[in-house]
Parts: C-alpha cells; sequence; structure tokens
C-alpha cells in the first residue's frame, strides 16, 4: 500500500524532494477562473456571488437569501443533540483556555536619554471566516478559526459556509454562534472569498480572511491578499508518523488513514528505522480500509502519494522530516528526545503512542490551521497573533535627538538620503 523510498542511498535528500514535488504538480493551477470570478463579484456583488452558488453547487432553486437570519439560526441550532453540543463546548473551552496563554501583553521603557519606547497591540476590526461544507463540513473548523480571533478581541466576525442549496450542518450553526459569530451567509467558492474582499450587499467587507477550503479558495486567497490579509494558502492535509519496531501497526496504520480520508491529494508518510513495521503497517491498512465509509478517497490518497521512508540511521530521519516540513508529525519513537531537538520543521508535533493527531483536530487546545505542502519550513499554526496588529510608539526627548541625532544624520547622508539628513538637522539648529 505505502511505496517504500531507502533514505539510507546517497543524495537521498533531492530524490525525495523530487517524490513530493509530485503531488505539488498534481494540483493544477485555476488563476485563470478564479480571476474572472473576482471580477464579477467585485462588479456585480450578490447577483454574481448567487450565480456562481447555483452554478458550481448546482442549485436548481430560485433561492436568493444568502444570509442565515436569527429565527433560521435559533431553529436550526436547536437540531444539535445534547451529547454534540457537550462535546463542542468541551473542545471550545480547552481551545480557548489555550489561546488566552497566547496573549501578550504591550511593553513601554525608557533609554538612557528618557526617550519612550513602546509596543502596543490592536485587534483587527472585520475577518470573515471561510467554513467548507458538503464531505468536508466540520464544527471543528469554526472553534479553530473563530476562538484566536476572539481572545485577539476582533468585534466583527462573519462566516460563510455553503448551504444555499442544501441543510447546513446545524453544528456549524451552533459553532458559530457560540464563538460569537456576527452574521452567517449561505455559500462557498472563490465568489465567497471574492464576497468578503470587496463587499456586497448582503457580505460586509472584512480586513482579513481565515479558512480551509478546495483548490479554488485557496487560489482565490493567494489573488486577493494584499487587498485584504489571509491566514495561509492551505493545500490538502498531511502527516508524518516517526515510529520503530515498538510501535503498534494497527495505531499507526489508523493514523495515517485518519489523515488519508480528508482528501485524495492527503500525503500520509511513515517514517521508521524497521522494515517489519512497513509490512505490518501495510497489511494493517488493507484491512482497516475494508469497512471506512470514505474508504474510495483515504485508498486513492494512500496509493498515489502514501510514502513509507526508512533508514536505520537517526539523522537522516531527522533529515527526511526537515525536507517534508509535515503539517501534522507524530513522534511514536522511544528514544524521541534527540529526534525533537533537531527537528524543525514540522506544524504540530504529536509525541507518544496515545497522541494521535485527530486529539490536535478536535479537542487537544493547540489550533489545527496548520502550514502545508512544506510551508512550515517558513511559518506556523494559526493563533491569536495572527489577529492582532503591533504598533511602534517612540517618543523622542531633546536630550535623545542630541545625541541620536548625529547618528541618523551619517546614516541618511550614507544612504543618499539628505532629506533624511536634513529633518535631524533643523531641530539640532533650533532651541528645542
Amino acid at each position: 500500500m505505502l511505496k517504500i523510498f531507502n533514505a539510507n542511498q546517497k543524495n537521498f535528500s533531492r530524490k525525495l524532494e523530487s517524490i513530493l514535488d509530485i503531488r505539488k504538480q498534481k494540483q493544477k493551477n485555476k488563476s485563470f477562473i478564479v480571476k474572472k470570478i473576482l471580477f464579477d463579484v467585485k462588479n456585480q456583488g450578490d447577483v454574481a456571488v448567487i450565480k456562481y452558488e447555483k452554478k458550481f453547487s448546482n442549485i436548481k432553486s430560485k433561492q436568493k437569501k444568502i444570509k442565515f437570519s436569527k429565527e433560521e439560526i435559533n431553529k436550526i441550532t436547536k437540531k444539535v443533540s445534547k451529547n454534540l453540543k457537550r462535546s463542542i463546548d468541551l473542545a471550545y473551552a480547552r481551545i480557548k483556555k489555550f489561546h488566552l496563554k497566547q496573549k501578550q501583553p504591550s511593553f513601554k521603557y525608557k533609554d538612557k536619554y528618557k526617550n519612550e519606547l513602546s509596543y502596543r497591540y490592536s485587534s483587527i476590526d472585520r475577518v470573515g471566516v471561510y467554513v467548507p461544507g458538503g464531505t468536508a463540513s466540520y464544527p471543528s473548523t469554526v472553534l479553530m478559526n473563530c476562538i484566536p480571533a476572539m481572545v485577539a478581541g476582533v468585534r466583527n466576525i462573519y462566516l460563510t459556509t455553503p448551504s444555499l442549496g442544501s441543510l447546513v450542518n446545524p453544528a456549524i450553526i451552533y459553532a458559530a454562534k457560540k464563538c460569537g459569530v456576527k452574521e452567517i451567509y449561505k455559500t462557498g467558492g472563490a465568489h465567497s472569498i471574492a464576497a468578503f474582499t470587496y463587499g456586497t450587499k448582503t457580505f460586509k467587507k472584512v480586513d482579513k480572511i481565515v479558512g480551509p477550503g478546495n483548490m479554488f479558495v485557496a487560489i482565490a486567497k493567494k489573488e486577493v491578499y494584499g487587498e485584504v490579509g489571509i491566514d495561509m494558502v492551505a493545500g490538502p492535509s498531511e502527516v508524518s508518523i516517526i515510529a520503530d519496531k515498538n510501535s503498534n501497526p494497527d495505531w499507526i496504520a489508523s493514523d495515517l488513514i485518519a489523515q488519508a480520508e480528508h482528501d485524495i491529494f492527503s500525503q500520509s508518510i511513515l517514517i521508521t528505522n524497521s522494515l517489519d513495521l512497513i509490512k505490518s503497517v501495510n497489511l494493517s491498512l488493507k484491512l482497516q480500509l475494508k469497512n471506512l465509509p470514505k474508504k474510495q478517497i483515504a485508498s486513492q490518497s494512500l496509493k498515489n502519494f502514501g510514502l513509507a521512508i526508512y533508514s536505520n540511521k537517526l539523522k537522516n530521519i531527522v533529515e527526511a522530516v526537515n525536507i517534508i516540513a509535515p503539517e501534522h508529525l507524530e513522534i511514536n519513537f522511544t528514544n524521541y528526545t534527540k529526534l525533537i531537538k533537531n527537528i524543525r520543521n514540522a506544524g504540530s508535533i504529536f509525541i507518544g503512542k496515545f497522541s494521535p493527531e485527530a486529539m490536535g483536530d478536535y479537542i487537544a487546545g493547540p489550533n489545527h490551521v496548520l502550514p502545508t505542502s512544506g510551508s512550515a519550513k517558513f511559518s506556523s499554526g494559526l493563533s491569536v497573533n495572527d489577529f492582532l496588529k503591533r504598533h511602534s510608539l517612540i517618543k523622542i526627548t531633546k536630550s535623545g535627538i542630541e545625541r541620536l541625532g548625529p547618528s541618523v544624520i551619517n546614516l541618511a547622508q550614507h544612504e543618499n538620503l539628505e532629506g533624511h539628513a536634513n529633518s535631524i538637522k533643523i531641530r539640532l539648529k533650533k532651541d528645542i
């Protein structure tokens, strides 16, 4: 089931990168379609949003109301079972508690010239949250995207989820209501990203857009970046699992499947120093897939992109992880302390056999919105900081400009910026 790659060979890193690139290239660029959608929504507003929603969701009805009313929201939330509400409430509490610890206090200090220097935080005003619908309709997405915004102090959170021609998942509406979302819209796709960016008669224009989506949503977010902020350009989900001969192959297989069932482009990778474990995991994958509701998706993902990386050298195992830079990394290895010290590139790291990635998806506390497709090499998961702006406050005294000003003049003149230098000189000449 998992293709075996030997990381003991020379120049294995280059060969591994080539294998990883295959998946990225198979996700074809559809930017020319997305640009047309963005242009139409910018110029036609709700008319274009409804047109594209009906087109891409194959909706035949004449429904034109693309915002949930308060009555609809209250009615829908009553459909959520008590057990599910309790689970959402528990996840909400744990996620909020973790994110509250991320808040950083502003600071202020004076240097020896009595110059006052400080750093102040303020929250973004308006945030748009995109929540996928259909087969990927997750209340956990609502919690993970809305809670850090709420903790940061964002007062206006808006949410959209495709549900114009279909029933919405009631748990999504319940989670959104719990997070204090101001308005909930019924559309999805690139046209909803456009609506959040430019605003329409119905959609509120926002300052930042967060949340996962399909290829068109990801491209749309990339296209509008600069006009609005975005969290990241996320690709299909990934997991890499470091395991050894002492690992339970059934548990490892179940964690690989948990990621593979997300999407046919998801990638599940086992990294191990045991060839016997690879054989056992492959056998277990076949058995567990038989009764999986999303067998077709998971099987295709594992067949096309599943990988077992073998090496008897700890150094190569670490290097493989840092090359992959996985969204999720599970470490199910007897001596994991050395590994963790040297791993630089990973979104979230799950340590030990009782820490499956699924715990992080729902209830552990840290955010499950994480960098994919190798972007963990330069970015991190969603946090409270993504919804905060940082402001530097600078107050220079008379003594400060007299002591520091000459150095500013030297630097400005070196850079051939005489106007900069003069703005200091003119103050030093006067009695301040």
